[in-house]
């Protein structure tokens, strides 16, 4: 008995005599020395069949040389190859507009994200920066200094370091969009505490990315950031995406405060080169050097670029897709960025203004500590209660390696410091 899974073809729609007769005239055709009332032998089943075959094989080739044909006269015969065009192209300057592997299909759209401000203060409370009074940078044009970050135990440390840089900028406004699905109170009242005008966003990164390699970290941030500039419609003042562990010379402010469409400049430690940003001749980019350009129009590094908000207030679909690693192209891309538009900074793009410094992220420990220790009487409690808020680390009576409590360089026993 047959398998269900292989049940014999049964016959193709159509009549059998009248699938002879016309095989027959097709032979007469083939054969015209024959007679008309000659007979011939029916022709075999699998005369049929390899004929059938035959002519389906011959109208696939057709299909394919269709097409093969349309292809080839269109390049032999278009103007450009017979040399009619126009010869004073410049294609160099062209191919700045051309899409580039077809990814400029992502940045089609406006963005549209819902924002969750935990905490906003636009008072700057900083009376001197630089050795001058606030009032004396009054006129200066604003600096919205983007940071995406997300909870690690490095990120309130690395978060200081660069609020304390920040301190000496005037005129600049802190946004910062934390990776979280909720607001951190901690992280609100330590934004607040320095005094920097600052907008604190919940971003999370949608769930479908969370599990992606590499995933688009950073991304959902960056744009919750534009969004809430858009919301504001803010067309004065100067865009910067400032990540939380890179290192930044003072200088940089100065000098990207003063862009007019699109500022660019070198950044160290950026992969096999260590550096990455314009080639600049004459004052003018022409060229860029990275170690990775995998099709990137504009193969930069996020904090070597700043936008003037009245120039992006241009285009209204910006955008920062969610594409690893081509985050910064398709948004500079997004906002119709021509390289002739280019304003080298940083002495002609020949100093290192900022550095991609990265901190070595590991697990926050757990560390295995008396609970008696961390009661009031000591320290150890209020200390670790703090850790624990900042996601450093975590006391537990029972789990992680235990803490060596010592005095005059020798350990001491639990009772030592408890009597």
């Amino acid at each position: 008995m047959p398998s269900a899974l292989y049940q014999p073809l049964a016959t193709l729609v159509g009549d059998e005599e009248d699938q002879d007769d016309q095989e027959q005239l097709h032979y007469y055709y083939q054969h015209p020395q024959l007679s008309a009332g000659e007979k011939l032998p029916p022709p075999t089943l699998g005369t049929r069949r390899s004929r059938s075959i035959a002519g389906n094989r011959r109208r696939v080739w057709l299909l394919l040389l269709v097409p093969c044909c349309i292809v080839f006269f269109y390049f032999m015969f278009s103007p450009q190859s017979l040399g009619l065009g126009n010869n004073n192209t410049n294609w160099d300057a062209v191919d700045d507009y051309l899409p580039h592997n077809g990814i400029d299909s992502t940045n089609t759209h406006a963005l549209n994200e819902s924002l969750m401000i935990c905490s906003e203060s636009h008072e700057d409370r900083r009376l001197f920066m630089q050795d001058k009074p606030r009032s004396a940078y009054a006129q200066l044009p604003v600096i919205y200094f983007v940071t995406p970050t997300y909870p690690r135990r490095e990120q309130i440390p690395e978060l200081t370091r660069l609020a304390h840089t920040l301190l000496h900028v005037p005129r600049l406004h802190w946004l910062v969009a934390n990776d979280r699905d909720r607001c951190d109170k901690f992280l609100d009242n330590m934004l607040n505490k320095f005094g920097i005008p600052f907008t604190y966003l919940a971003s999370p990164m949608p769930s479908k990315f969370r599990n992606t390699k590499p995933a688009p970290r950073g991304v959902a941030n960056r744009r919750a950031a534009l969004q809430w500039l858009h919301q504001r419609n803010l067309t004065a003042g100067v865009l910067y995406f400032g990540d939380d562990d890179n290192t930044y010379d003072l200088r940089l402010f100065s000098e990207i405060r003063q862009t007019q469409r699109v500022s660019m400049f070198p950044v160290g430690l950026i992969a096999e080169y260590a550096v990455s940003g314009p080639v600049v001749r004459n004052g003018k980019v022409v060229a860029f050097l990275d170690s990775w350009v995998a099709g990137r129009r504009w193969p930069v590094d996020m904090a070597g670029f700043a936008v003037n908000l009245a120039y992006m207030s241009q285009y209204p679909n910006v955008n920062m897709p969610f594409k690893p690693g081509y985050e910064e192209d398709l948004f500079l891309r997004s906002i119709g960025l021509r390289i002739d538009q280019i304003e080298p900074k940083g002495n002609n793009c020949t100093e290192i203004l900022v550095w991609h410094t990265q901190t070595k992220n590991k697990k926050s420990p757990t560390v295995r500590i008396d609970s008696a220790l961390l009661n009031d009487r000591f320290n150890l409690g209020a200390l670790f209660h703090s850790l624990k808020v900042m996601g450093v680390a975590s006391a537990s009576d029972t789990e992680g390696p235990r803490a060596v409590i010592s005095k005059n360089g020798k350990g001491k026993p639990l009772s030592y410091f408890l009597s």
